[in-house]
């Protein structure tokens, strides 16, 4: 029964039951895992498209016509020679970007947004490193029907259904007016057939927008799903940050912070603070119905013993000027220790010269 028990523990440990710590979160980004749905930018890039197109069309038509009737009207008597060709190409590139440039910069734009409201800013050169073992046929040939391979399928199977159903129901409706187009003229065929496109696009990027928010959904809960840790993960991560010398010195270094604006704070109801002038700085406090001796509850050396002074003299308290005895309680005490024996006499001249500048007695 103990063995079983035993058993049973050791696979509780190593089940992945516990959120992914920080840690875990951030190497797992510098290796590009994050959770991001490329069904998501797709969609938002196809109807920032033809939204452009509704947009800008007006546009689109006049330059391109008016290409076209630089074609017709210049170009065909034009000498054909290697300056007037090279001419003639040099304009029409700059014709043709300044035809798609509103597209082009809409379509970067919103590329760039939507990347970046997934997953932020982060540009890493891990996932483009060689890896052989991404050319294990065994291995290939599991992922092609693992889980999420079959996920992935039945999400292209929905949406190619989707998209086929808008396909149908939109030229359905339209059905009266497809079969009048061979009595339309050229003009009017072209309006009709720019604003059937310009539909459907419209009706399948907002059906693909709502199936990649859905995408993006899942791939955040696959994300969660595969950072998770087990208990033994997350003690072999904290053993490991332990050991690490960088952590331990940020740490330490916290520690000392937090400790010294401890001390700070204590500074305030010392009675003296006894200096060296400069280099040592020991603040006393004496409380005859609590203490059998004066205790030191701050001390400090160089800048430390600056702030210090700084501190008393914020505060009122009193600064004696003392070299041998500031380098001694320095030297051999500790802050919260009461002073040594051999130094009751020294500061208790200290103390009662404090008093009695205070205008009070104190035992």
């Amino acid at each position: 029964m103990s063995y079983r028990y035993s058993l049973d523990l050791q696979l509780f440990a190593g089940e992945k039951t516990e959120k992914a710590t920080p840690k875990k979160r951030q190497d797992a980004r510098k290796k590009g895992q994050v959770a991001k749905s490329q069904e998501l930018s797709g969609a938002l890039l196809l109807m920032a498209g033809f939204l452009c197109l509704t947009a800008f069309g007006g546009y689109i038509k006049e330059r391109l016509v008016s290409l076209f009737v630089d074609v017709f009207y210049n170009r065909l008597s034009m000498n054909v020679t290697q300056t007037n060709v090279m001419t003639m190409m040099g304009d029409y590139a700059v014709q043709v970007l300044l035809l798609l440039a509103p597209i082009f910069l809409v379509v970067v734009v919103v590329a760039v947004v939507a990347n970046y409201a997934q997953i932020g800013f982060l540009f890493i050169g891990e996932p483009l490193k060689m890896k052989f073992s991404k050319l294990d046929p065994i291995k290939g040939f599991k992922n092609i029907f693992s889980m999420r391979s079959m996920v992935e399928f039945l999400k292209t199977l929905f949406k190619l259904l989707i998209i086929g159903y808008l396909v149908y129901s939109t030229i359905w409706g339209y059905r009266g007016s497809l079969s009048a187009l061979g009595h339309l003229s050229v003009d009017d065929t072209f309006h009709f057939t720019a604003q059937l496109t310009m539909n459907l696009g419209i009706k399948i990027a907002a059906a693909l927008i709502v199936l990649a928010a859905l995408d993006y959904l899942y791939q955040r809960y696959e994300h969660e799903k595969n950072l998770k840790m087990s208990k033994q993960d997350i003690k072999d991560e904290y053993k490991k940050m332990e050991g690490d010398p960088i952590i331990k010195g940020k740490i330490r270094e916290r520690q000392r912070r937090m400790a010294l604006q401890r001390m700070m704070q204590e500074v305030p109801k010392a009675d003296v603070i006894i200096t060296n002038p400069t280099h040592f700085a020991v603040a006393l406090k004496y409380d005859g119905s609590a203490m059998d001796a004066p205790q030191v509850i701050a001390k400090g050396q160089d800048y430390v013993a600056l702030r210090i002074r700084e501190i008393a003299k914020e505060h009122g308290v009193i600064t004696m000027e003392n070299k041998p005895l500031a380098r001694a309680l320095f030297q051999r005490t500790e802050i919260g220790d009461t002073i040594p024996a051999d130094l009751f006499q020294a500061v208790a001249e200290v103390l009662a010269y404090v008093y009695r500048i205070k205008g009070r007695a104190k035992s």
